[in-house]
């Protein structure tokens, strides 16, 4: 073969999740499933990953001897698949935050709000299975607290949510965006979800939920506030 025909290895681009990965590493970061790496993802490679994953997931369906080329119903299924889980599925791990506009407390708000219920989505880091639930947000606000509007709470949700997760994790993440972003005395987050890993697979019971929460600042110190917070909740069950 002639040598002049062959591309120098230092021309050779290297996967764009390859690239990626690099990046994160040489920066320190993790990078596990249920991590935002939007800041390590340069312009226009998302498409590029989404090409990578679509033919990793073409590899997928013919070792599972899937005919994709003649069966009309996954001819496409590897791309969608890829677009799926980049631009959906899983897009709070590959897109930045959505823009929220913060508003003083000029009226010196100190009384419970409470968001809810708001409908999240994700998936099992372990099997990669559907969570379908939703979630309550409770607030003490004080006089230097930053006030969101009523939708930002569900666009920082679904934001949190769409990645590989465990329940456990997820509501953590979203307290701790919270308790940065809008610096309250408190704050009480509780979910509901089914999980289809125990629908689909496994014992296959799909009647059982899990319904864990998270109690920050005045809400762990104060009984009465968290009986308060929960009380309201369930009445809108």
């Amino acid at each position: 073969m002639d040598d002049s025909c062959t591309p120098p290895e230092s021309k050779l681009r290297a996967p764009v999740s390859e690239r990626i990965r690099r990046r994160i590493l040489q920066s320190g970061q993790r990078f596990h499933a249920n991590d935002n790496i939007a800041d390590f993802i340069e312009a226009g490679e998302i498409e590029e990953l989404l090409d990578e994953v679509a033919a990793k997931m073409k590899g997928v369906l013919e070792s599972l001897v899937i005919d994709i080329d003649n069966d009309h119903n996954t001819q496409g299924s590897a791309r969608r698949v890829a677009k799926m889980y980049i631009n959906e599925v899983f897009r709070g791990r590959y897109h930045p935050a959505p823009p929220v506009t913060e508003f003083p407390n000029a009226a010196s708000l100190n009384e419970l709000m409470i968001v809810g219920p708001i409908t999240v989505r994700s998936a099992c880091s372990h099997h990669l299975c559907p969570i379908m639930g939703r979630l309550w947000v409770g607030v003490m606000p004080n006089q230097h607290s930053n006030l969101i509007g009523l939708s930002k709470y569900a666009r920082l949700a679904d934001w949190i949510m769409s990645r590989p997760q465990i329940q456990e994790e997820a509501i953590t993440q979203m307290a701790e965006l919270l308790m940065e972003m809008v610096k309250p005395d408190g704050l009480a987050i509780v979910m509901e979800a089914d999980h289809f890993c125990m629908h689909w697979r496994g014992v296959k019971d799909t009647a059982t939920k899990m319904v864990n929460s998270v109690m920050r600042g005045s809400f762990l110190k104060d009984p009465a506030l968290r009986r308060e917070f929960l009380s309201i909740i369930s009445l809108k069950t």
